[in-house]
């Protein structure tokens, strides 16, 4: 009976969380709010959650969201689309170095600046904490390393907590603004051929991305929904083979999920936890905002393709964030995609040799303990 009891507690938690998040993201659509499905969400769980309400994302509703979300952004991959990416692939791998080098000075700037607040660790816990707490690749992959590594992991979590937080309600608004004032149109030439949900072309695709998604899963690669099932949906897309759109109203209920597992993260004791820490990471993470508009605007020189684009596909955001930001606003879902894909898949397995190199250099430094 107890455990009964616990999980109709959890259901009623689980459906209040969503009815509040549901009320905030209508509330943000009357507002003219950017992708309003998942900031209205954030906002209001966070909120919620800081005041001490027992809010609660379900792990399964966030891997639905994250598996429609990448089959919708695979059906984007048509050839044409395909052979202009293939074209970039020069550009996309400067985003993967500035990336490294981004997180690396990220960490480097917060092993100096709240030096004496973490003299209580050693200075190789010291070192790996702030190492993968700059790292811009996703918040758990990057805990799990740090683990490895010795670091705090509760302080890594948070800091890439806060940053999600920053990019999340920033950016976004940003390219709205330069969408108005710009007056600029969808900067997807070529949106997906499917725009309508198709039978029985529907149900292959939610078959076809879900076999992807597992089959990431059973291999043990980061972020399986969203990146099994985007690559399961490339793959007919790519050759030339259209099953169906995914319905707007799904999309929209898998951002409304993201947004819940982003904000429920901002409890009470999460802001009690290091202040000078969280405070360090919302400052370093608006100067890597700054840092990643001045390189879009120079790659754009150097590509052609139009710098709004180039934001979203080098800001220190998530992939999963930044995608959905270029699909609502039409700027560049492919190239935005292609960016944070790589740079996902060149973080995970480039921060390890990274920190080594990084820790073996400052040890070689005297005085630098």
């Amino acid at each position: 009976m107890p455990a009964v009891s616990a999980s109709v507690h959890l259901l009623w938690r689980t459906a209040l969380t969503l009815l509040l998040a549901w009320l905030a993201a209508r509330a943000c659509v009357a507002l003219g709010t950017p992708i309003p499905w998942m900031i209205g969400p954030l906002l209001a769980t966070a909120g919620a959650s800081m005041a001490g309400l027992p809010t609660y994302s379900a792990n399964a509703l966030r891997n639905a969201g994250q598996w429609t979300i990448g089959a919708a952004l695979g059906l984007y991959f048509t050839p044409e689309v395909t052979r202009l990416v293939a074209s970039l692939w020069w550009a996309v791998a400067l985003g993967v170095a500035w990336a490294l080098a981004l997180g690396l000075g990220f960490g480097t700037w917060l092993d100096r600046a709240l030096r004496g607040q973490l003299a209580h660790l050693a200075p190789a816990e010291r070192r790996a904490t702030t190492y993968f707490a700059g790292a811009i690749g996703g918040a758990s992959e990057m805990t799990l390393l740090a683990e490895r590594a010795g670091a705090r992991t509760d302080l890594v979590a948070a800091a890439h907590s806060v940053r999600m937080a920053v990019v999340v309600l920033s950016i976004p608004f940003a390219m709205q603004w330069a969408k108005q004032h710009w007056g600029l149109q969808a900067l997807d030439m070529t949106p997906p051929t499917a725009r309508a949900a198709e039978w029985p072309g529907l149900p292959w695709l939610v078959l076809v991305t879900g076999l992807g998604s597992m089959a990431m899963r059973l291999t043990g690669r980061a972020n399986p929904w969203f990146i099994g099932a985007l690559l399961a949906a490339m793959a007919p897309t790519m050759a030339g083979l259209h099953l169906s759109a995914v319905p707007t109203a799904l999309t929209n209920a898998a951002q409304l999920v993201i947004g819940i597992s982003l904000g429920v993260r901002f409890s009470r004791q999460f802001l009690r936890a290091a202040p000078r820490w969280l405070g360090a990471a919302a400052l370093g993470t608006v100067g890597m905002i700054v840092a990643c508009a001045l390189f879009a605007w120079a790659l754009a020189w150097a590509t052609g393709i139009h710098p709004v684009t180039l934001m979203l596909a080098t800001s220190p955001g998530g992939i999963t964030e930044m995608a959905i930001t270029a699909k609502v606003l039409q700027l560049g879902v492919p190239v935005v995609t292609a960016f944070q894909v790589c740079r996902l898949v060149a973080v995970l397995l480039l921060a390890e040799p990274v920190f080594r190199c990084w820790a073996r250099r400052l040890d070689s430094v005297p005085n630098r303990a």
